[in-house]
């Protein structure tokens, strides 16, 4: 049989009639004869030209960067302009957005984004209802704001990251809200339950290698269920008044109490200080009382005139104006301008008559 013989090998006269008749099977199967008019090869290799000048170039906007692949294999990333590729689907490009920071919704959808946007919240209860660290149950609305770091890896690291996204948001904050009491959660501790969502989901995306970078966690609304809602913002208004009775408190308090410690350690300065003067002065006194006795016992004369001068002085200086009466005259005429030798302390040296004006010259020899 056929099979059973050899294969020839070399180049003999078989080997050339299997050529030929080769070729003459593929002539009778395809017509060639087109490509033998010249002027159809100008009609085509236009557009030709025209098909290849077409795909061999792409633009990526300033938000955008480009990832190329080559026969599906990643090559390089371009960043924003106009660049060249190879045609005909060998390089093939993928437009991924990273300067623009994107969102996720989750408990509610936007309808309508703007000034006043819309916003669904129907139909979205399972996302949204989840139990606290009570067993109640709270209705929480969040969003998370994220953005693409590496290019490459959300491409090709996960199927469909922002799904994964969504497993991982709502696992999260299921999980921190379980472990808190429901009033921490809707009152003072949103802020904290959204500040700890965002860094465990930044670590899971991570881990996961999906090339996001998460920028915040944002608690729209966390509010308790609807038939519990008045009680609970009946709780909320007693216990907002309770703190503003506090405050007023403790504001009273910071007012009274430091002004009157103030003025008791004032008082109390004061009659230090009294105390003080009044022992100094007492024993400056009582020193210069001896001084003058020990002055007094050398020369009593002396000493009594002078003390009485000086005590003449102070009595003059608490008067305004000094009268001197003459018997003889009916009139009142005063002698002393005392407003003037109060101001002219220094012209104490003068004689003390120096300023007596005589009534009457007579009078005055006659003295």
């Amino acid at each position: 049989m056929d099979w059973d013989k050899l294969p020839r090998r070399g180049s003999g006269p078989s080997n050339l009639q299997d050529l030929e008749q080769l070729f003459k099977q593929l002539k009778d199967r395809f017509d060639f004869s087109v490509f033998k008019h010249r002027g159809l090869w100008l009609l085509v290799l236009p557009v030709l030209l025209l098909l290849i000048g077409l795909n061999s170039y792409y633009t990526v906007e300033p938000q955008e960067t480009a990832v190329v692949q080559r026969f599906g294999k990643f090559i390089y990333t371009a960043d924003a302009g106009l660049h060249f590729k190879i045609p005909f689907g060998i390089d093939t490009v993928r437009k991924v957005v990273t300067g623009r920071v994107l969102q996720r919704e989750y408990g509610y959808r936007t309808v309508q984004p703007g000034v006043r946007s819309q916003f669904v919240e129907k139909g979205y209860e399972a996302e949204s209802m989840m139990l606290s660290g009570d067993l109640n149950v709270v209705d929480i609305q969040w969003t998370v704001q994220y953005k693409v770091q590496d290019p490459v890896a959300y491409l090709f690291q996960v199927q469909d990251v922002e799904s994964t996204l969504d497993d991982i948001s709502e696992s999260v904050v299921r999980r921190i809200v379980g472990n808190r009491y429901a009033d921490e959660v809707l009152t003072i501790g949103r802020a904290a339950v959204a500040d700890k969502a965002r860094n465990e989901i930044q670590q899971i995306m991570d881990l996961y290698k999906t090339g996001l970078q998460i920028v915040t966690v944002k608690l729209q609304n966390a509010n308790p269920p609807n038939p519990v809602k008045a009680a609970f913002n009946e709780v909320n208004e007693a216990r907002q008044e309770k703190e503003r009775m506090i405050n007023d408190a403790q504001q009273a308090y910071n007012q009274k109490i430091p002004k009157a410690m103030g003025e008791a350690r004032q008082t109390v300065t004061q009659a230090e200080g009294y105390a003080l003067e009044r022992v100094n002065r007492g024993e400056g006194e009582v020193r210069r009382f001896l001084n003058i006795l020990t002055e007094y016992e050398k020369a009593p004369d002396v000493t009594r005139r002078r003390m009485y001068i000086e005590a003449a002085g102070e009595l003059i200086g608490r008067v305004d104006h000094l009268l001197v009466i003459d018997e003889s005259q009916r009139n009142l005429l005063p002698l002393f301008d005392l407003n003037r030798l109060s101001t002219d302390a220094s012209d104490r040296k003068k004689p003390a008559d120096s300023s007596v004006q005589p009534l009457n010259p007579k009078n005055q020899e006659g003295r």
